[in-house]
């Protein structure tokens, strides 16, 4: 894998890149599907639908399929109690990602621009980055309800380079999902994957990102001055 050009801004993904929060989700789902009398899902089946946001994963839940959609009375009962128990435990079971921190310090120390683009509502995202120790690596965060569009629309990462004053050819995304890299292509961003994360169970190298890693301790090797 050749070496890239150190960027001027970083953007980086928060679910299945900065944070395993599949834990809090199934337990949410589960809880929401019982209280509308459904079949719970467990954790694994939850874990394939994560990826865009949490009305899709609501969605997901209540056909039991990737594309199917809810009748509308059935999702109008069961997205409020989602929402109201994914508000009380969204960083409850969640975890960063090994190497996140020795990344995101690594990331600190460059003369870089650093955000947080994710498609979770800020309501969610703000105390899950507050809660897990890392909301100061950030210096803005962009979620799911800051604009009217969200990933893969490049409208957000494009915001954040307004935002710094910087030209899309100076950024790069950091991302674990067909909708991070759609994004940063549309956007003009270098982008990066994890190798983990949430996409559905497909490799994330078919999408043909610029580099695909499998910790973010591995950044420092992925650059150079």
């Amino acid at each position: 894998m050749a070496p890239l050009t150190l960027p001027k801004m970083v953007l980086i993904d928060l679910d299945g890149t900065l944070v395993d929060s599949v834990p809090d989700l199934a337990w949410c789902v589960d809880e929401m599907m019982k209280g509308v009398g459904l079949e719970s899902h467990g954790e694994a089946r939850v874990r394939h639908w994560v990826g865009n946001g949490v009305e899709r994963l609501v969605c997901r839940a209540l056909t039991n399929s990737l594309d199917g959609e809810p009748e509308a009375a059935l999702f109008e009962r069961a997205f409020p109690l989602f929402s109201e128990l994914y508000a009380e435990n969204s960083s409850q079971r969640s975890q960063l990602y090994p190497g996140v921190i020795e990344g995101l310090e690594w990331l600190k120390g460059q003369p870089l621009r650093v955000g947080c683009v994710t498609n979770k509502a800020e309501r969610y995202t703000l105390p899950i980055l507050a809660d897990l120790g890392i909301a100061d690596y950030f210096e803005i965060v962009v979620s799911g309800d800051t604009l009217a569009v969200k990933k893969p629309d490049p409208a957000p990462l494009l915001h954040v380079s307004d935002h710094f004053g910087l030209r899309p050819a100076e950024a790069a995304m950091i991302g674990d999902s067909m909708s991070d890299v759609k994004a940063a292509r549309a956007a003009g961003f270098s982008i990066i994957c994890m190798s983990y994360g949430y996409n559905h169970g497909e490799d994330i190298r078919d999408y043909s990102p610029d580099a695909v890693i499998d910790s973010m301790a591995e950044l420092p090797t992925l650059f150079v001055r």
